[in-house]
């Protein structure tokens, strides 16, 4: 804890200050007491061990030797994990140990080898341990060395898996069951490792307990090792315990919301098979809703009735209110400054809003998102606003934005159905008149990936599609479409399932986007509802929004028909034989913007990058070249979204 002393002290402060110095000199003086009463003396003493404590007394002469070293030979792979792990590792610092002591530490250290190097399939090794005097080394005046001829490597060569309790008999269970038989890691002709063993039955028990069976168990399970075949037989029961499913959910800690809402935010699927999966999601689902600022569910097993066994919601709700104040850096924009006010419950809507003013060096923003609790279904209802000025091209366009609707999200699914009126005005030499609209928009996007904050395989597809009419000039009909698609790919075929394996594989990541607005020539269409592209997350080696139709005159504007494609090789970084949170990437990003299909020229822009997974997400480094402007650019970002 930490004290505030104020300025102004009393006189006698300075005095009782000086008065307490000279008493820490005092004692000083005063005689020492007899060794044998320091704390700090060794445990043991042993004739023999005076000139050593005589050097510790004037002043560390030198530096105290340790009792032995140890010098363990061998293959790699069992060297070290010997070297790190043997325990009489731990008493080489003890410099009063003699011989004796030595040796028996050496006996132990045997037996204790042999049970380290049959955790790591090793049975049947050959040990030598020697005892060398080394007077004149500086470290220790003895060494232990421990040869090492670790022998033949047990293989499994049967693996038995049965199961007790309901899922024994359960026909609907066979899936669940095979799915575990399958998923097993340690396989018949694989090494047999105690770490693989455990792992093993870890892995198949999480499957077991994922889906229905929240009490799962390892009843049995045996390792029978035959030494002399370098064979190991494998055998686990699981016990599965009652089959459960959802049953209501009860909340705890609600005071300002309402709590038909929190379930209808959470969407349980009560009443169907527990599903580990779902009860996360409904999780997540609450912690995302802005509600609450902590959220944990658990199954309540303990109720009595498996068939209808409860959820508790442990939550703390947010406040009612709030401001956040925001600061952040991108190179495509430089810095940026936020400020956010959430208010939880409108008056009279009960709706959540949040309203945001940004500020950068390219775009200036205002706007407001509100939102209602969605119903049973998982519908909601939505409205939103907001005024924008931002470089665009060669022009800053000034745009107002208004949409209200419809949007739902389950599961890896998005979709949305909304009308919108956007109105643009570009500022500049000769720029293009301002214009108006209203459309009709659907959209949908679906999310496939491994993991969305960091994916190593899976896809993302998004869709949206908006007919209207221009509302300045001649009122003329208009379509627009766009379609974004990416792909992570992981490189090369593996039969090995091993996470840490997986996750050391390169990955080839595909990117495409693709727009068009479909309407006569006289048409004005509001620019914020055409394409520009280029900047950190579309074509990189260009500055944000600079690639779109070139005028005659030379000017940037935005244009009716978009094409971007983009090839990423990622590479993890591997040091030691271990992964780092590191990998190196190298790319092709190409995009165009015309105005007809025929006229679309990509520009190309080609580097290298960095990724850190970071704690708060991947770190995003990358040095491109714009083949068309021939200069080099930098792009920095943090975070994965699609």
């Amino acid at each position: 804890m930490f004290r505030v002393v104020p300025v102004f002290a009393p006189a006698w402060l300075p005095a009782l200050l000086f008065f307490g110095v000279l008493l820490l000199q005092g004692c000083s003086l005063l005689p020492k007491k007899e060794a044998a009463a320091d704390t700090t003396a060794p445990a043991l003493v042993r004739s023999g061990d005076t000139a050593a404590d005589e050097t510790g007394k004037d002043g560390d002469k030198g530096a105290r030797r340790a009792a032995f070293t140890v010098d363990v030979r061998g293959p790699d792979n069992v060297r070290e994990y010997l070297a790190l792990h043997l325990d009489i590792q731990r008493y080489r610092e003890l410099d009063d140990l003699g011989a004796t002591e030595i040796s028996r530490l050496m006996v132990a250290a045997e037996t204790n080898a042999r049970e380290l190097l049959g955790t790591l399939g090793y049975f049947t090794p050959t040990l030598t341990l020697e005892l060398n005097e080394t007077p004149a080394s500086t470290k220790a005046p003895r060494e232990i060395v421990i040869t090492v001829e670790p022998g033949e490597l047990t293989r499994v060569s049967n693996v038995q898996l049965s199961y007790g309790g309901a899922i024994a008999d359960d026909p609907t269970a066979e899936a669940q069951r095979d799915s575990i038989r399958t998923a097993w890691a340690l396989r018949p002709g694989l090494p047999f490792t105690q770490q693989g063993w455990d792992n093993a039955k870890a892995t198949a028990l999480r499957s077991l307990t994922a889906k229905r069976f929240p009490t799962g168990s390892i009843e049995v399970s045996r390792a029978e090792v035959d030494a002399d075949r370098q064979e190991a037989r494998l055998s686990a029961t699981y016990q599965s315990g009652p089959a459960y499913r959802f049953g209501p959910l009860v909340l705890r800690g609600t005071e300002r919301y309402d709590t038909d809402g929190a379930r209808r935010i959470a969407q349980l699927p009560t009443g169907t098979d527990y599903d580990q999966q779902k009860l996360l999601d409904a999780q997540q689902r609450l912690a995302s809703s802005g509600y609450y600022d902590s959220v944990f569910l658990t199954l309540d097993t303990e109720s009595g009735n498996p068939l209808a066994a409860p959820v508790i919601a442990q939550l703390r709700e947010a406040p009612m209110q709030k401001v956040v104040l925001g600061a952040g850096f991108t190179t495509d924009s430089g810095p940026r400054l936020s400020v956010d006010h959430i208010h939880n419950q409108l008056p009279l809507l009960g709706w959540r809003a949040v309203s945001r003013l940004s500020v950068d060096s390219d775009v200036k923003s205002l706007s407001t998102e509100w939102n209602a609790i969605p119903d049973d279904r998982g519908w909601r209802w939505f409205a939103g606003a907001g005024l924008k000025s931002e470089t665009s091209g060669s022009y800053v366009v000034d745009s107002g934005r208004v949409r209200s609707g419809r949007s739902k999200s389950s599961g890896h699914i998005d979709r949305s159905y909304f009308l919108q009126y956007d109105y643009a005005q570009n500022r500049g030499t000769n720029a293009p008149p301002s214009a108006s609209a209203v459309t009709a928009n659907w959209g949908w996007t679906g999310r496939y990936f491994d993991d969305n904050a960091q994916p190593t395989r899976g896809f993302g597809l998004a869709l949206e599609l908006a007919a209207g009419y221009t509302l300045t000039g001649e009122q003329l009909p208009f379509t627009r479409t766009y379609a974004r698609w990416l792909g992570v790919l992981p490189v090369g075929f593996s039969e090995d399932r091993d996470a840490a394996t997986l996750a050391r594989r390169s990955r080839v990541q595909l990117r495409a986007e693709a727009g068009a607005v479909s309407a006569k020539d006289s048409a004005q269409v509001p620019s914020t509802l055409m394409f520009l592209t280029g900047g950190d997350t579309t074509v990189r080696g260009y500055s944000y929004r600079q690639i779109g139709t070139v005028r005659s005159d030379g000017q940037i504007v935005a244009g009716r028909y978009l094409g971007v494609v983009s090839a990423e090789w990622q590479r993890p970084f591997v040091y030691k034989d271990k992964l780092t949170e590191w990998e190196s990437v190298v790319f092709v990003d190409a995009g165009a913007v015309a105005d007809k299909p025929g006229e679309l020229k990509p520009k190309v822009g080609v580097g290298v990058g960095a990724r850190w997974r970071s704690p708060v997400g991947p770190v995003q480094a990358d040095l491109a070249y714009g083949v068309d402007t021939k200069k080099f650019r930098l792009h920095f970002r943090l975070g994965f979204t699609f």
